[in-house]
């Protein structure tokens, strides 16, 4: 468990250029801090191990 968790965190993204193959969410996302429009709460679904995190 250690060691997965060392992984994660490793690879965790820090930056938007981090994100890979979300495109139209890191746009949307980034957008919404450019304008100083952002939410209380983001929710992201999908599979597990897709990177919602």
């Amino acid at each position: 468990v250690t060691e997965s968790r060392t992984l994660y965190l490793k690879w965790r993204p820090t930056k938007f250029g981090d994100v890979v193959g979300q495109t139209a969410v890191v746009d949307t996302i980034r957008n919404a801090v450019l304008a100083s429009k952002t939410v209380h709460a983001y929710l992201f679904s999908g599979p597990r191990g897709t990177g919602k995190t």
